[in-house]
């Protein structure tokens, strides 16, 4: 049961909130802009205040307390903000410009090649494939087949594909090194 000096804290406390929230939270809107954002800034500083009411209540203008409270709260909110603000532009910019990159990088790249020529690059970079590592591939990239069915198929282990396919990609990283959207292309 709560003793008449906690009663009369919680009653005071009450008539504060009831008397400064609206105040306070109009104030943070004012800089923070939403309303949420306000509310939890002002539901954080009395909070602050309740939980050290014993000590601010007797040695603190509360309304001053509060303002303050209010105030640096909203500062280092707007602060995080900024600082969360421009690591995202800085996140978009570089997005942005990976994606003009890419878009030029194919644009180019159509403009230099005929459908014809692309196949003949394709066919040339298999080419160079032992015939057992080029089967694999063919099976695996081109056909869609997993490498579990590859393995079964050619009656050979799993782990046997798996180094084939690490050949192959090995060898045509090094064939297709000027062409890279086939070489992505072959193995995305």
């Amino acid at each position: 049961m709560k003793s008449y000096s906690e009663k009369r804290d919680s009653q005071r406390f009450e008539d504060i909130y009831t008397q400064y929230f609206a105040k306070m939270k109009r104030f943070a809107k004012e800089y923070v802009l939403r309303d949420e954002d306000a509310e939890n800034i002002v539901h954080d500083a009395f909070t602050y205040l309740w939980e050290n009411w014993e000590f601010l209540s007797q040695h603190a203008n509360l309304f001053a307390f509060l303002f303050l409270s209010v105030k640096n709260r909203s500062l280092d909110f707007l602060r995080r903000r900024i600082v969360n603000q421009k690591a995202m532009d800085k996140i978009s910019e570089e997005y942005i410009l990976n994606l003009k990159i890419n878009c030029n990088a194919l644009e180019s790249f159509e403009q230099e090649y005929s459908q014809e020529d692309i196949e003949n690059i394709i066919r040339q970079a298999l080419d160079s494939l032992p015939e057992k590592c080029r089967d694999i591939f063919i099976k695996s990239k081109i056909e869609g087949k997993k490498q579990k069915d590859i393995a079964t198929e050619l009656n050979i282990s799993l782990n046997t594909v798996e180094s084939q396919m690490a050949i192959a990609y090995k060898k045509l990283r090094k064939e297709l090194k000027n062409n890279l959207p086939l070489f992505l292309f072959l193995f995305l």
